[in-house]
């Protein structure tokens, strides 16, 4: 009898576990025929399912161009999904912004639809993506369930893009990852700049070459005649916000590990330093500044240690 009563219990929760696996995807819209499904600005969970991303699509007289899938293909799905409800125009392509798993897991969702991508995005993800998928399902669980990397199917390259009514300026750019899209859409001044920035929540740097790039790399950016800006996490702005933020966060961290490494200090040391008090609410400010020492730091130590084969002077 009791036997049957833990079958029965069994049985009875794996659907309610199974109904919340949910991602209740709701499109906003931002501009005419743009929307966008904005994630939260908290690290991967198994209660955010890894919906920590800004998704973003255009309706065109042509059809939808969708700005990055997503966490994994229930995203995707649930994405599709999504769009399917606010247009009834097919998709006719996929941007993919850079190789994070955030942005691209959601890709098994589309692969009817054609998916493009910088080369060295493509690259990247043939070289990482497993890797990072594994690691996804290590910190959200079963929301990966069934998810696989799919490669991008097309090639993008700097330059004017245009599809139905709508005029994409595509930026080739690399500050985040070493190959990082940025998507200009003339015909509505939205410029949808991936993880080159990020607002109100602290920038990951875990394949930037260099903060100096991705400080270059803004400074194009903001230069552009944006109406709005879509960063890659964190809330649209209607106004250089996100940039001046990008730029002091950028700056201090260069500082401090600059400084750091000039003086000799150790690795967990520069991870310990004060946070300033103007980024304290700055969503994951002290996480990403203990990732972002592992990540940088030894490079910046390297550049004060002088070659043993130099003449003295």
């Amino acid at each position: 009898m009791l036997r049957c009563l833990i079958t029965l219990l069994v049985l009875c929760a794996a659907p309610l576990q199974a109904a919340e696996l949910v991602y209740r995807l709701e499109p906003r819209q931002i501009a005419a025929g743009t929307w966008l499904l904005e994630g939260s600005t908290d690290n991967f969970s198994e209660q955010n399912g890894g919906d920590i991303v800004n998704v973003a699509f255009i309706e065109t007289s042509a059809g939808v161009v969708l700005i990055d899938t997503g966490p994994s293909r229930r995203y995707g799905e649930a994405l599709r999904q999504a769009i399917g409800k606010v247009s009834d125009k097919p998709l006719v392509r996929v941007l993919l912004t850079h190789h994070h798993p955030d942005h691209v897991l959601g890709n098994q969702a589309f692969s009817d639809v054609p998916i493009a991508a910088l080369a060295g995005t493509r690259e990247l993800l043939a070289e990482q993506g497993d890797a990072m998928a594994e690691n996804m399902y290590r910190l959200v669980g079963d929301w990966m369930r069934g998810t696989e990397v799919v490669l991008p199917t097309e090639t993008l390259e700097e330059g004017v893009l245009e599809i139905g009514d709508h005029r994409l300026r595509l930026l080739a750019l690399g500050g985040h990852t070493g190959a990082d899209l940025a998507i200009f859409d003339e015909t509505t001044g939205v410029l949808f700049a991936g993880d080159l920035v990020f607002h109100e929540r602290a920038l990951t740097t875990p394949n930037s070459p260099g903060l100096d790039v991705w400080l270059n790399d803004l400074e194009r950016l903001q230069a552009l005649p944006w109406k709005l800006v879509v960063p890659g996490h964190g809330p649209v702005a209607g106004d250089a916000a996100p940039f001046a933020q990008m730029r002091d966060y950028l700056g201090w961290l260069d500082g401090l590990l600059r400084d750091s490494a000039a003086r000799g200090a150790e690795m967990t040391e520069v991870i310990a330093a004060p946070i300033p008090e103007r980024f304290a609410r700055v969503s994951l400010s002290r996480y990403e500044l203990t990732r972002t020492v592992t990540h940088l730091y030894p490079r910046y130590e390297r550049e004060q240690l002088p070659r043993v084969d130099s003449p003295a002077p």
